[in-house]
């Protein structure tokens, strides 16, 4: 089953540069699976990134990233000017480790709404024509372990 309504990712961009498309936002990739975190500041998108982070996950890029079309579907992708550092709120500016300069994008996690749903639908994401999975993260306690296994290993769809 799938949203009926799904979002078009141009409703996350700050800005556009042809066919990509720049969005305030944290990128990592797990496993070959790049991650886009979304979220106003203070939601935890660095949060949650490092947390994925510390058990694999490799950074793309903190605080902004562009999502640009390629022939086998979007990708996330290091803006050339974006330091190799992730912010730890309260603690600083970490290194972010071996860096990941782009990624297939596979997942959207909007950390601004929250799921309705114990069990919710698929949700995607559309960029042309491909579909990206999405998931409403506010409000989810301790995400980082549900989706680090959805990453890994799946999801069922109700």
């Amino acid at each position: 089953m799938t949203d009926a309504a799904p979002d078009a990712l141009a409703h996350y961009a700050a800005e556009r540069d042809g066919a990509r498309l720049f969005l305030r936002g944290t990128a990592i990739v797990v496993d070959g699976r790049g991650v886009l975190i979304v979220g106003a500041p203070g939601r935890g998108k660095s949060g949650l990134s490092l947390f994925l982070m510390a058990h694999g996950a490799r950074l793309v890029s903190d605080d902004g990233v562009w999502v640009a079309p390629t022939p086998s579907g979007p990708v996330v992708r290091r803006p050339d000017s974006a330091p190799p550092l992730i912010e730890a709120r309260g603690i600083g500016l970490l290194n972010g480790g071996p860096i990941c300069p782009d990624a297939p994008l596979h997942l959207i996690v909007d950390l601004d709404r929250g799921e309705s749903a114990r069990l919710p639908p698929r949700r995607i994401v559309t960029f042309g024509t491909a579909e990206i999975e999405l998931i409403l993260g506010a409000g989810l306690p301790e995400p980082g372990p549900a989706l680090l296994l959805m990453l890994r290993h799946g999801r069922a769809i109700p």
